[in-house]
This record gives C-alpha cells, sequence and structure tokens, in this order.
C-alpha cells in the first residue's frame, strides 16, 4: 500500500515526465530511478497521452 509521501512522488515524476518530453533519462537523473523505473513512468506518459488524443480517422 502506498503511503501519501509515495503517492506525492509519483504525481511529481509523472509531471516531471510529461513537462520534459517523456525523457527517461531525464527521469533516472534527476530522481534517482533505475532504467526500468524510468522506462516505466515515460511509458505511463505516453500511453496516456495516446488516450487522449482525438481519433483522426
Amino acid at each position: 500500500m502506498l503511503t501519501g509521501v509515495d503517492r506525492l512522488r509519483q504525481d511529481r515524476i509523472l509531471d516531471e515526465a510529461l513537462a520534459n518530453g517523456a525523457d527517461p533519462l531525464h527521469l533516472a537523473h534527476v530522481f534517482s530511478l533505475g532504467a526500468k523505473a524510468g522506462l516505466r513512468y515515460t511509458s505511463a506518459v505516453t500511453e496516456s497521452k495516446a488516450e487522449q488524443a482525438p481519433n483522426t480517422r
């Protein structure tokens, strides 16, 4: 179960990923994450953007 601090950190990481174009290396450096964690956050952001994009077909 996540604590309030853990949720706040996750939200901050996701906000940073959105603000900086979902760069996993940037996230890893700024938040001291491993490569896999950085990729998980960036994939979550890119999937979220894809779901929100209007369908142009």
